[in-house]
């Protein structure tokens, strides 16, 4: 641990609260700062503002042993500490380009607040010459000769294991131009025992960008695959795992599904493409990857009208909205399209998750209904579309939900339960990569809709 200094991070989003909690939890004296003054009073109070498994109890405890404080002053943050995390958030804008206003706004108030040397780190997801930037900024805006270093150090946290990630890295990522901001990040990180890769900052800046945007061509070439798959009656599940146990290839992110989603791939996929044509380069694979994750989400549409036919006034139940399990958040949520397009179709939209609701009734209103139960979801459904392969879904009693859905009709996006022999129940069962035999629904009496 480094003795005597502290560590602020600003931003209280999703990264910057995990890296401040994560760090408190370590031993180090840490200050969290953001602009929200509401979201800070919340985290006074104990209120976590996002779902992460964990999160609540490390805060929690880090709060009452005195090494994690909150604050909406920026000064003070500045103040607080010689290592000051910038991880307020990059959205993206129309083109792909990050949005880094916030970036230079912080970078911009730590210079105005600054009377000693500061280690300014960016923890955001950037574009590469960011750093330069930052620099920049700090020189136009620092009243006084006062020394300072910028370095970039790329968070790689998983929602929904976000806490183990920090705290048993595969890896740390230290981008610096400075023996002293070297030696203050590696030694800030020792307690964690972890693989310390130190770069220029540029080449930090890339690694991020560089490693999700590979992860997201795993996902889009196996989905691009289980196309291959479906057409020959193949098992695109036995082709990845073929796949995977050849090291160099690894099982990992070869599931067939909907595609990827969340904050994090499809911003940085886009981001890096935007950054690539800035520097003269057409990145036509990565252009690819995104146009077969979009076929992706527009195919669950195809999936269900291949049965369903129309789809106006057709009842489509929604299991899972968040982009993955063990999170709430929808951004970049593979359902948040599809959905889009089943209300264009004209159906009704019944969702259940158990996180996520508030979020996405953020971003649809009243225009579908959110339930509070798997079961109440279905009722007289038409169709129900498994999106979040949530622990909850695995526990599922085929028998009462074919009693009381309208017709017997699964669309699986996670491939949940592709060995449990629905069609055996009664149930039409459509999943990702897998040989699709033609179905048709029993006549049921009179059971049917004017």
């Amino acid at each position: 641990m480094i003795d005597n200094i502290n560590v602020s991070v600003i931003g209280c989003g999703y990264v910057g609260l995990v890296t401040g909690a994560c760090l408190a939890d370590v031993g180090y004296n840490v200050l969290c700062m953001d602009v929200d003054e509401s979201k800070i009073k919340m985290l006074d109070e104990g209120e976590i503002p996002i779902y992460e498994p964990g999160l609540e109890d490390i805060v929690k405890k880090n709060k009452e042993k005195g090494r994690l404080r909150f604050s909406s002053s920026l000064e003070e943050a500045v103040l607080h500490s010689v290592i000051i995390f910038i991880a307020v958030g990059t959205p993206p804008k129309e083109n792909g380009e990050a949005d880094l206003s916030y970036v230079e706004n912080v970078a911009r108030q730590i210079a105005l607040s600054m009377k000693d040397y500061r280690l300014i780190v960016e923890k955001s997801t950037v574009p590469v010459e960011t750093g330069e930037k930052v620099a920049q900024t700090m020189n136009l805006y620092i009243k006084k000769d006062i020394d300072f270093d910028v370095a970039s150090n790329p968070e790689f946290l998983r929602e929904g294991s976000a806490i183990n990630d920090f705290l048993h890295p595969d890896r740390i990522v230290v981008g610096v131009d400075s023996d002293k901001a070297k030696d203050l990040l590696t030694r800030l990180y020792e307690p964690l025992n972890a693989e310390i890769i130190v770069t220029d900052i540029k080449s930090a800046e890339l690694i991020k960008h560089a490693s999700n945007s590979f992860l997201a061509a795993k996902i889009s070439f196996i989905n691009a695959v289980s196309h291959i798959c479906e057409k020959v009656g193949a098992d695109v599940e036995k082709v990845a795992e073929g796949m995977g146990w050849d090291k160099r290839i690894g099982k990992d992110f070869l599931r067939a599904g909907i595609g990827y989603g969340g904050s994090c791939f499809p911003k940085d996929v886009d981001a890096f493409i935007h950054i690539s044509e800035v520097l003269g380069y057409d990145f036509t694979l990565l252009k690819e990857v995104r146009k077969i994750n979009a076929e992706q989400r527009r195919y669950v549409l195809e999936k269900i009208k291949n049965t369903l036919w129309i789809l106006k006034g057709k009842k489509i139940a929604i299991w899972g909205a968040s982009f993955k399990p063990d999170t709430d958040d929808v951004r970049g949520a593979p359902v948040v399209e599809i959905i889009e397009l089943l209300i264009k179709e004209g159906a009704n939209i019944s969702v259940y998750d158990p996180q996520a609701l508030s979020k996405l009734e953020l971003v649809f209103g009243d225009k579908i209904n959110y339930v509070l139960d798997k079961y109440q979801a279905v009722e007289d459904a038409d169709c129900v579309f498994l999106a979040t392969e949530w622990d909850e879904f695995k526990d599922v009693d085929f028998v009462k939900l074919k009693k009381i859905m309208h017709l017997a009709f699964i669309v699986d996006g996670r491939n949940l339960y592709h060995s449990m022999g629905l069609e055996k129940l009664g149930f039409v069962y459509i999943p990702f990569g897998k040989s699709i035999k033609s179905h048709v629904f029993k006549k049921r009496g009179n059971d049917s809709r004017s």
